[in-house]
């Protein structure tokens, strides 16, 4: 069964990249700034890590208001994926950016690709780390 809707989730950094381009026709999405979040990037612990890594997302999740953050943003997304999949919309971008595309924008873009997986499985989720290649 051919999926209806593609999500395209991204994290990218502010400093380097920026906000990805949409190459749909709809000009757009949404685009959600991390760096309100308390950066675990900032301790050296941590700097050489990324969101992926279960450190990072620990600390993500216990010293910062990350899981908040993220909630609203599921809360927000939601109207939307509904909206567009009564509409037969096919795309829809999500971005989370933060300063260098490594720590809060990654952690974010994951949580966002699985919250989408596992409440709208007729979705297509493609999830792409522009500052973290290796993660793709």
């Amino acid at each position: 069964m051919e999926k209806q809707m593609t999500i395209k989730v991204y994290s990218f950094s502010y400093k380097k990249g920026g906000i990805p381009r949409d190459t749909t026709d709809n000009g757009g999405g949404f685009v959600f700034d991390c760096r309100g979040i308390l950066n675990p990037g900032r301790l050296e612990e941590y700097k050489s890590k990324t969101g992926a890594e279960q450190g990072v997302q620990q600390f993500l999740e216990e010293k910062t208001q990350m899981p908040k953050f993220i909630q609203l943003a599921e809360q927000i997304v939601s109207i939307s994926i509904e909206n567009y999949l009564s509409r037969d919309f096919k795309n829809l971008q999500i971005s989370f950016g933060c300063t260098g595309g490594q720590h809060r924008s990654v952690y974010a873009a994951i949580k966002m690709s699985e919250y989408i997986r596992k409440h709208y499985p007729e979705v297509k989720v493609e999830l792409q780390h522009n500052e973290q290649p290796q993660l793709n």
